[in-house]
């Protein structure tokens, strides 16, 4: 081990205590920044959720639609408009909408119905761990998803309820299709859609375009637009972020999440620049008579530091710990942690970036240092 390595590690642990809260405190902001950012990147990814799983290749929107959940409406004869244009190859109808479900034993709960066509491409429910696709053909069948069994006051499949006061019965059941705003998801076809949102016929909220083999999609959007000069054509990629964007910041979401993280980095790098400079202070005799014996000021330097990376990797391992935890426990939630790769070594960064900033004011003391001192005391 270096002797600049051995001789930051030595002063760390000299004062364990001290260590510990330095520890401590890198834990605290390195966990409370995860979860912040985390929670953020699991958010941009459960508003995208629908957008994802219908696998379009366009997207046409009601003009000014800021989300997949904004239930505006399109006229259904568009729909023609939309097939005339070369390259495209099914131009899907998608209805979507609130309504009131009956829970048995009394009482109402909102959920929100997703009605399209039952065929590849629809958007259809995934996930299914009882019934299946095909069942959805039924009369009055729905699929809904385990999770919100108990406020729907169902048991499983073949359960029958009320929606808006018509009948519907259970025939497929999936899991882990969680909605951001715990109102449960109900799949099923378009025209029972209508009837369980009262949306009157010829009305539907989105077209999922499909292209035809080879087609350009810029060429294919561009013609589209001037064929539907009333709506809006977007690529996933477009509807995904403008559904981000309007949740995360059009709420405020997003920048609390944000302000959370900022506030976790600000508290552990005034723990950590605390800690330093009271054990730079607490040791100034000792740099001074390293700076007697002729070490320079570089050296003395290197050994802050390495304190402070030391720290810094040592309190990231404590947090990478305590996250993973955090991830595992709500990775079945409506809000769960996300984790990356990128996160990980972004967070990593951040840790040493941190501690080192924090070294600079154990480090101005150190640039003070008159060597001569040691010869006073």
């Amino acid at each position: 081990m270096p002797l600049v390595v051995k001789l930051a590690c030595r002063n760390l642990v000299q004062d364990r205590l001290r260590f510990v809260a330095t520890v401590v405190g890198i834990v605290f902001s390195i966990v409370l920044v995860t979860v912040q950012l985390g929670l953020y990147l699991g958010f941009e990814r459960t508003v995208t959720t629908m957008i994802r799983h219908a696998h379009a290749d366009l997207w046409v929107v009601p003009r000014g639609t800021k989300c997949f959940e904004d239930p505006s409406l399109l006229d259904e004869r568009k729909r023609a408009a939309a097939l005339a244009v070369g390259g495209v190859a099914d131009a899907v109808p998608l209805l979507i909408g609130f309504a009131e479900w009956s829970v048995t034993g009394g009482g109402t709960t909102p959920v929100f119905v997703i009605g399209s066509t039952l065929g590849a491409g629809g958007l259809r429910p995934w996930n299914i761990v009882v019934g299946s696709i095909g069942a959805l053909a039924g009369a009055h069948a729905v699929a809904a998803d385990k999770t919100y069994f108990d406020r729907l006051g169902v048991t499983g499949l073949g359960d029958t309820v009320a929606i808006r006061g018509d009948k519907a019965h259970i025939a497929a059941v999936t899991d882990g299709i969680r909605s951001f705003t715990t109102t449960p998801y109900i799949f099923t076809t378009l025209d029972r859609a209508r009837a369980y949102t009262g949306i009157p016929p010829g009305r539907v909220s989105y077209f999922l375009v499909h292209l035809a083999p080879g087609a350009d999609t810029d060429t294919v959007r561009r013609q589209l637009a001037a064929k539907l000069p009333s709506a809006e054509v977007l690529t996933p990629a477009q509807f995904s972020a403008r559904s981000r964007s309007f949740w995360l910041f059009g709420t405020g979401a997003g920048a609390a999440l944000i302000a959370g993280a900022l506030l976790g980095v600000i508290v552990g790098t005034v723990i950590v620049a605390q800690t330093l400079y009271s054990s730079t202070k607490d040791h100034l005799n000792e740099f001074a008579t390293l700076r007697a014996i002729g070490a320079a000021a570089g050296y003395v330097n290197q050994a802050i530091v390495c304190q402070a990376l030391v720290s810094a990797v040592i309190g990231f391992l404590f947090a990478a710990c305590i996250s993973a935890v955090a991830v595992e426990v709500t990775k079945d939630s409506a809000l769960p942690i996300l984790m990356t790769p990128e996160l990980t070594l972004g967070l990593f960064v951040l840790t040493v970036s941190m501690c080192i900033i924090s070294a600079f004011a154990a480090i101005v003391q150190v640039i003070r240092i008159d060597p001569m001192r040691v010869f006073m005391s």
